[in-house]
């Protein structure tokens, strides 16, 4: 490096230095102004006589930010940023009319008259999501958004009916569950009922196999002819010609059965580990923590891409032993965050009495585990397999869109979606083209709320928390 450079390259970063100083100069001084400038106005409060500056100047930098956007909105032509600024201001206007009409007609009632601007501004952002909700529904190309509006509806009477009917039928343990269940829970356990159907008789209910392949390609959903569609496909096939109804019935037994097997195996493996770690301690559970620490170190995704890369490799073309690779590696991966829950919800319960006196009787490791621990740690690893659950779900959907995951010929709702992606480009021209590949991705998406809803539910359930 000659002297000429190297002094060009301290005076390049002397420049750089000076702007950045300079700039934070005039932060630091504008924050200073508005404080002072709130001192000024506000001389009896204390808002502003004990703000830090760096609070000021925090201030500062969004009170510019805010004027730019606002110049570039209304002065810069910028339609779309001077829409939403339009809009948002409507809201909150709307949120204050709503909060003082609803004091001076109620003569100034409690709701009303404690009511924070923020919950004004939240009813009033609700009320203009919904209209705008209607208006979208009745608009010609929104048909993904009619679709999921008439879906939600579907599902939400399917719900409450499954409630009502729980309430009516059954014994007495089960209707008093039901009769203390919210609508969501009742949503969740009603899709998850509907899954487990389709996943234990895949092979009764589908119309065809899921290796069975037409001659017809490319049919779209909906069963018109007059759109592509044919009856004897009611959601269409794909690129060569396999009846896409029939593939996200076996999807369900393939991705939903595999994904449960695997959450069983995670949980046997780190419940077990978690429960002996807190029972015996001492070296034994410094060394399972410290290798649970390095394993949850690693990108979870990653590491699981990285080890059915080289599982591929040992599996050749037995896609069977593929398979099995797959559930062992999640299964492992996943069982680290079993093994923390269990440890600690362990730790908590070996210092008990009762502990403690199955101790004295002579009672041995299998049993203080199985009988004493077990059952008294049944509420919070229940709702951690619903989470797992999902987890797990997703997990082997995101290998099989990668390609390292199920093989074909197995249907699998991840594999679907990265078959049919290339679909999404004709949205615009085509809507019934671009719904094949979102149907394996609502199916993913569905189930995953619906054990969500019941895994909230069991949480709320088991904290002891009343309504």
């Amino acid at each position: 490096m000659t002297f000429d450079n190297a002094f060009g390259d301290l005076i390049a970063f002397f420049g750089g230095a000076g702007t950045f100083l300079l700039a934070l100069g005039v932060i630091v001084f504008a924050g200073f102004l508005l404080r002072s400038v709130g001192q000024m106005l506000d001389h009896k409060g204390e808002t502003f006589n004990e703000m830090p500056l760096i609070i000021a100047s925090i201030l500062a930098i969004l009170l510019l930010a805010a004027v730019s956007l606002f110049w570039s909105a209304f002065f810069g032509g910028r339609a779309t940023l001077r829409t939403i600024i339009l809009v948002v201001a409507g809201i909150a206007l709307a949120g204050w009319l709503f909060r003082y009409l609803g004091q001076m007609f109620t003569n100034n009632a409690p709701m009303f008259r404690d009511m924070p601007y923020g919950v004004a501004f939240g009813y009033a952002l609700a009320a203009a999501a919904v209209i705008g909700g209607v208006w979208l529904y009745f608009q010609e190309n929104a048909l993904f958004f009619r679709w999921a509006v008439q879906g939600f509806i579907l599902f939400g009477i399917g719900a409450f009916l499954f409630r009502l009917l729980g309430r009516h039928v059954g014994t007495t343990g089960s209707k008093k569950l039901f009769r203390a269940m919210p609508l969501t829970a009742s949503f969740g356990i009603y899709i998850i009922l509907i899954y487990a159907v389709l996943a234990v008789f895949a092979g009764v209910i589908a119309p065809h196999g899921q290796e069975e392949i037409f001659t017809k390609v490319n049919v779209l959903p909906g069963g018109d002819p007059a759109l592509g569609g044919d009856p004897d496909f009611p959601l269409g096939t794909d690129q060569i010609g396999r009846d896409l109804l029939s593939r996200l019935i076996y999807g369900a037994q393939n991705t939903v059965g595999i994904a449960f097997a695997t959450t069983c195996l995670a949980f046997f493996l780190g419940g077990s580990l978690g429960f002996l770690a807190a029972t015996l301690g001492g070296w034994l559970d410094q060394f399972l923590s410290r290798a649970v620490d390095v394993l949850m170190a690693i990108p979870a995704l990653i590491f699981a891409l990285l080890l059915m890369t080289i599982a591929s490799a040992w599996a050749g073309s037995q896609s069977w032993l593929l398979t099995i690779y797959m559930i062992v590696i999640i299964a492992v991966i996943d069982s680290t965050r079993v093994f923390r829950l269990a440890r600690a919800v362990g730790v908590n319960i070996v210092v008990m009495d009762y502990i403690e006196a199955a101790k004295l009787r002579g009672e041995g490791l299998s049993y203080l585990i199985f009988r004493e621990i077990l059952p008294n740690a049944t509420a919070p690893l229940l709702a951690e397999f619903g989470l797992r659950f999902c987890f797990v779900f997703l997990t082997i959907a995101s290998l099989s869109f990668l390609g390292v995951g199920i093989q074909p010929p197995l249907a699998d709702w991840g594999t679907m979606v990265r078959d049919l992606a290339q679909f999404i480009n004709f949205a615009a021209f085509s809507p019934l083209t671009a719904a094949l590949p979102l149907l394996a991705a609502g199916a993913i998406a569905l189930l995953t709320v619906a054990v969500n809803f019941v895994v909230d539910w069991m949480l709320h359930k088991s904290s002891g928390l009343k309504e």
